[in-house]
């Protein structure tokens, strides 16, 4: 009987743990590709036909901030009322619980004589004295402002990402981490706005946020890469597409980690604060946060990896290499016919090899050997007559 055990294989979650996962990241880029593509897509019409919901911040406007001490007065109550009273309510919600809650409705402009209008409707609807509302405006010129200098600020993050990427990995690299953080805009916003949050300046922090996340799991993944592919093209022994599919399921583990400790609070922000508690305030960054970390972590992997590997595959040398490796694998042979000089003929190379094993058990000079006749003339005839003999058996 054997005393052998058969050695069990670790199971999906213990190999997950140490790195060993062989995942088909890459090999299955195109599926990827193609899912990002189909999601992209659909969003991009979501915002082109359904537009955002620009907050005051952005938009312009007049902020009504309604105590709600009474229980019975509702949202929609403070919000009917504002409306009959002339103006035109772009977004209400509820802020806070219990004694400190509150309605924070957002109208359009108005003129003063206008606000103290609808400042006192809205009292009445609250049965509360006009002094307890607070009133808030902003100009449409401000946001403007405001949003211009958004775009600025993620412009200028966008360049010195790529700087920082470029010096510290490669060109490759940087343009594929830039690309990563761009799919995570697009798709972040694109949900922001199916969904119809408003957009507010927490919404603009949320974004740089999931930015500078997302580019911290990139880059964790690229450092890998570049450690398995350091010695890439001096060895025979895989692609740099295996190369880099070996970094994603040895980095895999962190991402995974990182990502569920960055998500679980901002969850229950989400779920939590703003399904269960109705701290609207929260909703809107909450909303950002949850959708981009998640998306950051997956673009990462599954993206910005895989599109390194496509570019690098086009150049000349990477092409070479894996030529080399798909001969070695079919039993054709490591060496290019552009490595070495060809190699001489049989017949010739036998003759080469038997003089040279004749100079070193003779002693005699290669100059000799190289010309038989003149040697056999000499006194080392004998000793030639002697080569062409060995030669002969």
């Amino acid at each position: 009987m054997s005393t052998k055990q058969t050695e069990k294989r670790p199971g999906i979650l213990s190999q997950l743990y140490r790195g060993e996962t062989e995942l088909q990241f890459v090999p299955n880029r195109k599926k990827f590709y193609i899912a990002s593509a189909v999601v992209l897509g659909a969003l991009v019409v979501v915002m082109l036909v359904k537009g955002f919901v620009l907050g005051i911040d952005f938009a312009g406007g007049v902020q009504y901030t309604v105590p709600a001490a009474d229980t019975s007065v509702s949202l929609q109550d403070v919000e009917d009322a504002a409306e009959e009273a002339g103006a035109e309510v772009g977004s209400g919600q509820i802020a806070g619980s219990g004694d400190g809650r509150s309605f924070v409705v957002r109208v359009g402009e108005l003129d003063a004589d206008e606000q103290q209008t609808v400042r006192a409707a809205v009292a009445e609807s609250a049965g509360i004295g006009t002094d307890s509302i607070s009133v808030s405006e902003v100009s449409a010129t401000w946001g403007a402002s405001v949003s211009r200098q958004a775009l600025v600020a993620l412009v200028v993050f966008m360049v010195l990402v790529s700087i920082f990427i470029w010096i510290r990995f490669e060109r490759r690299m940087a343009a594929a981490a830039i690309a990563a953080l761009l799919h995570d805009l697009v798709l972040t916003a694109g949900i922001y706005a199916l969904v119809g949050f408003e957009v507010t300046p927490s919404t603009i922090v949320g974004m740089l946020t999931i930015l500078g996340y997302s580019l911290y799991d990139t880059v964790v993944v690229f450092d890998k890469v570049q450690e398995n592919t350091a010695q890439l093209l001096q060895t025979r022994s895989k692609t740099f597409a295996e190369g880099v599919n070996d970094a994603i399921n040895q980095t895999l583990m962190r991402s995974i980690n990182t990502t569920i400790i960055g998500v679980l609070p901002v969850a229950a922000l989400l779920f939590v604060g703003v399904g269960l508690l109705g701290v609207g305030t929260l909703r809107d960054i909450a909303l950002v946060l949850f959708v981009g970390m998640i998306v950051g972590t997956y673009s990462s992997i599954c993206l910005a990896s895989p599109w390194v590997v496509d570019m690098a595959e086009r150049s000349a040398v990477y092409k070479r290499h894996n030529q080399k490796i798909a001969n070695k694998r079919a039993g054709i042979g490591s060496e290019g016919e552009d490595e070495k000089p060809a190699r001489k003929p049989a017949e010739a190379q036998d003759e080469d090899d038997d003089r040279l094993v004749l100079a070193k058990s003779d002693e005699l000079p290669l100059e000799l050997l190289e010309e038989p006749e003149k040697a056999a003339s000499g006194s080392g005839g004998a000793r030639s007559g002697g080569a062409k003999k060995r030669k002969r058996r």
